[in-house]
């Protein structure tokens, strides 16, 4: 992120070019569990939470086909789907692809936005003049090459005068498509296409607009504004015109600037015993911190999230008369947060977060090292330990997951986990339950492999971190399987 205060850099869109971008890799989560898994290849495969409250993050277009989507239950989706394999997503391995699409689209030009881990938008104009729609075709087909041959995945782009147009034409042939749209086309293009392809019509909005008659894009784009006004208000309704009529001024920006920084984490079973959940307010507080510094940035508004048994969430604030990102300073006020807040009926989801972030600033330094009193944190004589590392995105912590789709069908090892055993080697974790672990034998460049079953508490089993993925090993196997290394 840019240094805070910074302006980012922006630029507006041409009308009149096609040199707008969208980048959106298929299936994302899914297409990299099957990258690595040859097993799966070609085989339905659900990313997100694996337990009863779990929720889908990912399907591939194999699981499509039975009507998973993302975002649906998980126990939906097993319903529609039980034949398919359902993981607990690695987001270290996420992360790393996504970094290596995101220095792809910068060479493109400096002006890309990352939207999330597998969108963004890229400004074409910031770098190359008089890009007309044959000239973006072809820049855009060789990144789409320079992904598949980096990262072994397709990405579906959209090409267009706007962000909206963009984002439209990147979604209307996947996977793998490439859609270029000239400015003087855009609005044949969006006429047809169902309002709920606009951004802003959720159900609710796009449930009123079909009542009213407003099925499709060109529909919107001949109503009557003032009408529109009535029905969804002032800002909503000239917003959403606009869009149907193809105007969309906003500009390709180059960063985000954090607005907070927080930590979340969903629990297996409702939580109801108040110093526990004190404890895990400190870890998240913790993690907090540690995304702060490395950001270079501090605080001066806590919040602690609440989720209740019922599904309601409690937010509580508090604003500080100084920035901070002290660890123990942000746990304290969360803490006392926690207190005002009823916990007896059960707590399903605990969340920290720091806000009005601005430039590091060293806060007092015995806020870290001193206890309330002024005595080393503990209490006199007490033992000083060194903060317990935060678990990574996916990690499971008894009791609960850090997990952001839901939390894993049982603590221990999760479905589809990297791991390395002294004998046979690098593979992952097809399944556990019963005090055993089911784990098959492969990798990217491997054949699909055998599976073994283990105890759980094997000492030859451990955690592992994910393969690493070879380019030219890939095309090679790709173009010669036999070639796969077992």
């Amino acid at each position: 992120m840019p240094p805070p205060g910074a302006p980012p850099v922006r630029s507006r869109p041409d009308p009149t070019r096609p040199a707008v971008l969208h980048l959106d890799l298929d299936a994302f989560f899914a297409a990299v569990e099957q990258r690595d898994k040859p097993s799966l290849r070609g085989r339905p495969v659900v990313v997100g939470g694996t337990g009863g409250r779990g929720v889908v993050a990912t399907a591939s277009y194999e699981a499509r086909v039975f009507g998973v989507g993302s975002a649906m239950p998980t126990a939906q989706a097993r319903r529609a789907c039980p034949n398919a394999a359902y993981l607990a997503g690695r987001f270290s391995a996420y992360r790393a692809v996504s970094e290596q699409v995101m220095a792809l689209a910068r060479e493109l030009s400096p002006l890309v936005e990352p939207v999330s881990m597998d969108e963004a938008y890229v400004d074409l104009s910031a770098a190359r003049e008089g890009l007309d729609a044959a000239a973006v075709a072809d820049v855009a087909e060789g990144f789409r090459a320079a992904v598949r041959a980096r990262t072994g995945l397709t990405v579906s782009v959209g090409a267009g005068p706007s962000k909206l147009v963009a984002k439209i034409a990147s979604d209307l042939r996947k996977p793998d498509a490439l859609v270029v749209v000239p400015p003087g086309e855009q609005h044949e293009l969006l006429a047809p296409l169902s309002v709920r392809r606009l951004p802003g019509v959720g159900a609710v909005t796009g449930d009123r607009l079909v009542r009213s008659g407003l099925r499709t894009i060109g529909d919107l784009a001949a109503a009557d504004e003032g009408e529109l006004v009535r029905m969804l208000g002032r800002a909503h309704g000239t917003g959403l015109l606009a869009f149907a009529r193809g105007v969309d001024p906003r500009p390709v920006v180059s960063e985000r600037e954090a607005k907070s920084v927080s930590a979340e984490q969903t629990f297996a079973t409702d939580l109801t015993d108040r110093r526990d959940l004190a404890e895990r307010t400190r870890r998240a507080a913790e993690r907090v911190a540690s995304r702060l510094v490395a950001a270079g940035v501090s605080g001066r508004t806590v919040t602690l999230k609440v989720r209740r048994y019922d599904f309601s969430t409690l937010n509580r604030s508090r604003t500080l008369p100084h920035a901070t990102s002290s660890a123990r300073e942000i746990a304290a006020h969360a803490a006392e947060l926690l207190e005002g807040v009823d916990v007896a009926d059960g707590v399903r989801l605990l969340g920290v977060g720091v806000s009005g972030l601005s430039e590091f600033a060293q806060t007092d330094l015995l806020a870290d090292l001193l206890g309330p009193v002024g005595e080393p944190a503990g209490g006199p004589g007490a033992e000083q330990h060194p903060p317990e590392p935060a678990p990574d995105e996916g990690a499971v912590v008894p009791g609960g997951s850090a997990h952001p789709y839901g939390p894993p069908a049982r603590p221990g090892w999760l479905p589809g986990q990297d791991v390395e055993h002294a004998e046979h080697g690098p593979g992952w974790v097809q399944g556990s339950g019963v005090g055993r672990v089911t784990v098959r034998f492969e990798g990217p460049h491997t054949p699909p492999g055998r599976i073994r079953t283990f105890r759980e508490d094997d000492p030859d089993l451990v955690p592992a971190d994910p393969p690493v993925f070879d380019p030219q090993r890939w095309a090679a196997q790709r173009d010669d399987p036999s070639r796969a290394a077992s």
